[in-house]
């Protein structure tokens, strides 16, 4: 049974995920935002049944240049599909910090794979 967390709750579970992250490296956080939505869209070409937990949108650090046009960087956590493979408020917890790490870590650069093996996916 999925578990229920009102959106105050998840936003605050996303804030302190965010508040985990070292200084030194959320200072470079710059032209981010993070968004919480309900769940994902699978996009043309996608399978309709395509699942995600959270999502990074934007130029990751290593492929940046001096683009002046780039929108800012978006991260999305999805709570629909959080909230229904956790069995506590606890584990939804857990999972958000995994999973907005696990986004953070595409902004830096970071993909699924090295991701992956380090525990982060």
């Amino acid at each position: 049974m999925p578990v229920q967390m009102s959106d105050e709750d998840f936003d605050e579970a996303a804030s302190r995920a965010l508040d985990m992250i070292p200084e030194a490296l959320r200072s470079q956080l710059d032209n981010v935002t993070v968004f919480v939505e309900d769940a994902y869209e699978p996009q043309p070409g996608e399978h309709p049944d395509t699942v995600l937990l959270g999502l990074y949108e934007g130029i990751p650090l290593t492929e940046r240049g001096a683009e002046p046009w780039a929108m800012p960087d978006r991260i999305t956590l999805y709570k629909e599909p959080i909230l229904q493979m956790c069995a506590s408020r606890e584990e939804v917890v857990q999972q958000v910090t995994i999973t907005v790490i696990h986004e953070v870590a595409h902004f830096f650069g970071i993909d699924d794979e090295t991701l992956h093996r380090l525990g982060w996916s």
